[in-house]
């Protein structure tokens, strides 16, 4: 833990002090907006294809207008094609990861109610992430960012690797996950498999498809880690070193507009210190850890929590 708080330090002594402080004023404007006006809900409420050109168009401002800040307090050199490149076509594949999928047209005719809308459900996720491995590999193979192999390139690598920091990370997070277990904003959203409660009717017993629906929601994390800290960190820290990290961070705490404001807000600290760590071992494995971690904690407090406030 100490070589963490180290790495830290390092990092907020080496950062452009303007820079940062420009950030987080402009991150926080974003999130007052959105949960003032609703940018994100909007979005998601546009037709599938409006949608997908108004997220894209929203991530590659916020990346733009970060990365901008980059170069003027810190004359990051930004201006390489192939950073260029990944940068641009970054928020496309997470604007096609917002928006629903639908998959009914492919499923089975003989697959109906429930199943077919559980599977659909369940599909969802590892499909977004099956795209992004084929999007990671392709920029791999095009020489936009290179490795000692294609899971290094990206942080999927066990060098520099240790698990126990990174339990005593998650360990930390325990008071703030049980605090926000009891909030009424909190318990609407988690736990997520409240979105089975449809399929009780029809399936006995119901823990399968409970655990197959978790699975699922977990692969997604394992997206995101791979996308923000293993493409926008690992991937891009060699053409600008740490100056990769708040434009991440920015970009992470977006995608969080939907979930509630705690959640939010410390998506954007919590992307720092992960986009840190991950740029400084050049491994994603631990942010998964802590990402994963708090994600099925998340959805064991709202279980509590819900049963709690039913029990009252």
């Amino acid at each position: 833990m100490r070589s963490f708080i180290n790495y830290l330090t390092a990092w907020l002594r080496s950062i452009s002090r303007p820079a940062l402080i420009i950030t987080i004023i402009f991150v926080a404007a974003l999130v007052a907006t959105n949960y003032t006006l609703g940018i994100e809900r909007r979005l998601r409420a546009l037709p599938w294809h409006f949608s997908i050109a108004g997220f894209f168009a929203f991530y590659s401002v916020v990346l733009a207008l970060v990365w901008g800040l980059q170069y003027e307090w810190h004359k990051t050199p930004v201006r390489q094609p192939k950073l260029l490149l990944l940068l641009g076509l970054a928020p496309l594949y997470f604007a096609l990861k917002m928006v629903h999928w639908d998959l009914l047209a492919l499923l089975p005719a003989a697959l109906h109610y429930p199943w077919d809308l559980y599977t659909q459900l369940v599909l969802q996720l590892p499909l977004k992430l099956v795209l992004l491995i084929g999007f990671c590999w392709v920029l791999y193979r095009w020489g936009v960012f290179s490795g000692d192999g294609f899971g290094v390139a990206v942080g999927l690598t066990r060098k520099n690797f240790s698990a126990l920091p990174y339990f005593g990370l998650l360990a930390c997070t325990l008071p703030l996950i049980a605090l926000a277990s009891t909030q009424h904003g909190f318990l609407l959203v988690y736990p997520k498999r409240k979105n089975l409660a449809y399929l009780h009717e029809y399936a006995h017993p119901v823990w399968p498809g409970r655990l197959s629906y978790e699975i699922s929601y977990g692969l997604d994390f394992l997206g995101i880690e791979l996308f923000f800290r293993g493409l926008l960190v690992v991937a891009v820290v060699r053409y600008v070193g740490q100056d990769a990290i708040l434009p991440m961070a920015a970009f992470y705490c977006t995608i969080h507009f939907g979930k509630p404001l705690g959640e939010c807000i410390s998506s954007f600290f919590g992307g720092v210190i992960l986009g840190v760590l991950a740029a400084r071992t050049r491994t994603i494995l631990g942010g998964l850890i802590v990402h994963l971690g708090l994600a099925w904690l998340m959805e064991l407090g709202g279980w509590i929590g819900s049963g709690l406030l039913h029990f009252q």
